[in-house]
């Protein structure tokens, strides 16, 4: 995995170059992220962040079903900048890689999709699994969305580690029991089908 400046100048480049919808993991809607939010019973008032959410559309979804207080945190200025241009409500809008980040709100719902398989060093890992911790409430809900098993072995030029359920929930730890999991067959703006697994888990009270 690249060094920390590497990473960031490869994900400015990647949204600097790229259209929005250019972008395999581009979703007009992301249906399966608003359902497992939903799921959590989180209230209006709730905080919910979501890692990795840069240009993603999850925003614009939460905002419309009433959610007042969101956070959205990337390593991208210029993927954080586009959803900027299409949100005029109040968003906490956080320019870090999370692997640095350092919450200073205690998060309802953490939300990542494609984040944590990019983690492919076991001390990234790690990092990122306190991060999480020190983020999220007791009682509070993550939902974390990576290729599948069957899925692409590499992202964006990048490796990526494949994951079913069972073997997300050993790797991020005993604090954290999988509530319930599901498949999706992610369709890319070119048409290719890519396998992910989506899984909510719930941090003990």
């Amino acid at each position: 995995m690249p060094l920390p400046e590497e990473r960031r100048e490869h994900w400015e480049k990647v949204f600097r170059e790229k259209a929005e919808d250019d972008v395999s993991w581009f979703q007009e809607r992301p249906r399966t992220s608003l359902e497992l939010i939903a799921r959590t019973g989180a209230g209006r008032s709730a905080k919910i962040v979501d890692v990795g959410g840069g240009a993603s559309r999850l925003v614009d979804g939460l905002l419309e079903v009433g959610h007042r207080d969101v956070t959205v945190v990337d390593i991208s200025e210029a993927a954080l900048a586009r959803s900027r241009a299409r949100v005029a409500e109040r968003v906490r809008w956080i320019v870090s890689d999370v692997l640095r980040w350092t919450p200073e709100v205690v998060f309802d719902v953490w939300h990542d999709r494609a984040v944590f398989h990019f983690m492919v060093r076991p001390e990234d890992r790690e990092v990122y699994r306190a991060t999480m911790l020190r983020a999220l409430a007791r009682g509070g809900h993550a939902i974390v969305a990576t290729f599948a098993a069957s899925g692409p072995e590499r992202c964006s030029g990048l490796p990526v580690q494949r994951y079913e359920p069972e073997e997300l929930a050993a790797e991020l730890g005993p604090e954290l029991r999988l509530v319930e999991s599901l498949h999706e067959e992610h369709v890319t703006p070119a048409g290719k089908v890519q396998a992910f697994q989506f899984s909510r888990f719930r941090r003990a009270p």
